[in-house]
């Protein structure tokens, strides 16, 4: 007997297997719907405080950066940093349409370390807009710039996020494009232009 001639024999066991599907299916949806509203959820309440972001490995720092770009709406946002990033550990696009192209330079010892100079911002600046395609080119640090550096990146349109512009966006208060001085305009109109 062919599954066919069995099932419209016996229509209560399509009238039950038909039924399990759909439970199944809706099982799964709202449990989808749940995931994804208690992942938007938990992203809108990432904060991060500067000792923990210190206390962190390099590599978890860009994760950390990736994370609060999703937090501010990047949907998209992601980790690619580690060897041939090409200048890039952190790729994003904002919900204005603009590309963000960021580098992370964690420093173990925060404001007491090392500053930024300029060999990451001139890699950086290099690789962000023409390999990259950001419209919006960022080198991020838990420490401080060289006045070199800082002097190149106004030169060359590169923004810097040093420790206090980072702890600002970290604990919540704004978007980063928000704390950012001259960033291009929107690429596509928004619900709220």
């Amino acid at each position: 007997m062919s599954v066919v001639s069995f099932l419209s024999a016996h229509p209560v066991v399509l009238f039950v297997v038909l039924l399990a599907v759909g439970g199944a299916v809706a099982v799964w949806v709202v449990r989808r719907r749940q995931a994804t509203q208690w992942e938007r959820v938990r992203a809108q309440g990432l904060r991060y405080a500067l000792t923990q972001l210190d206390a962190l490995h390099h590599r978890e720092f860009e994760h950390a950066v990736r994370d609060l770009m999703r937090r501010d709406g990047c949907a998209d946002a992601v980790q690619v940093g580690g060897a041939g990033d090409n200048g890039a550990d952190v790729k994003a696009t904002d919900p204005y349409g603009r590309r963000w192209v960021i580098q992370c330079k964690h420093r173990k010892a925060g404001l007491a370390g090392a500053a930024v100079g300029t060999p990451d911002l001139q890699v950086l600046n290099g690789t962000g807009r023409p390999v990259h395609k950001g419209d919006v080119v960022v080198l991020v640090t838990n420490g401080k710039f060289s006045k070199p550096a800082v002097d190149f990146a106004r030169s060359q349109r590169l923004h810097l996020v040093d420790r206090t512009v980072l702890a600002e966006w970290a604990s919540g208060s704004r978007p980063l494009w928000e704390l950012l001085r001259a960033v291009p305009p929107a690429r596509r109109p928004t619900p709220l232009s």
